[in-house]
């Protein structure tokens, strides 16, 4: 059986790097779904210094979309696979399917039905996207709730899940 550990917060808070520092501590062999895409210089930037914080610990695979099948291809060695971000990879779906809540919501089961039986453990980072303001449009709106009830099912299934608050991690399960 193995283990999979939640991690969410807010922009900024601390996820990603308690994310990694959990996999070190615990596992040898490492892997890292990262789900973003360079669409911007910013974004370049952000993507080069996840890499420089991780360093060479772990086999990264770059998937934005199909995370599932990436999962399912790691090499058998592999302890635990570190994916970030889910919200991310949300809005990857949102991009690919056109806002097609139908796709979405078929990638998103289909996401949720793995994680009954995973092939490592598996440490997720995901944003709180829910404490701020209601969005003023419906795609908005159709994102936060994807986001928040995504993170709740995966809680559900997880066995630890904690949140970052100014680089401060809390258990919750």
């Amino acid at each position: 059986m193995y283990n999979t550990t939640l991690i969410t917060g807010g922009a900024r808070s601390g996820k990603s790097s308690f994310a990694l520092k959990l996999a070190e501590e615990k596992y040898k062999n490492r892997a890292f779904i990262a789900t973003a895409a360079a669409m911007d210089n910013e974004m370049e930037l952000r993507i080069s210094n996840h890499k420089k914080e991780r360093g060479n610990k772990y086999i990264t695979y770059e998937e934005q979309i199909n995370i599932v099948d990436t999962l399912k291809s790691l090499p058998q060695n592999i302890e635990v696979a570190v994916i970030d971000c889910l919200t991310v990879w949300m809005g990857n779906l949102f991009y690919k399917f056109d806002n097609s809540m139908n796709r979405i919501q078929n990638a998103v089961n289909d996401f949720i039905t793995y994680l009954s039986n995973p092939l490592c453990n598996l440490i997720f980072v995901t944003n709180e996207v829910g404490y701020g303001i209601i969005p003023e449009n419906s795609m908005a709106r159709s994102f936060r709730d994807i986001a928040g009830s995504t993170n709740s099912l995966i809680a559900q299934k997880a066995d630890s899940v904690y949140i970052c608050f100014c680089g401060i991690p809390h258990q919750l399960k």
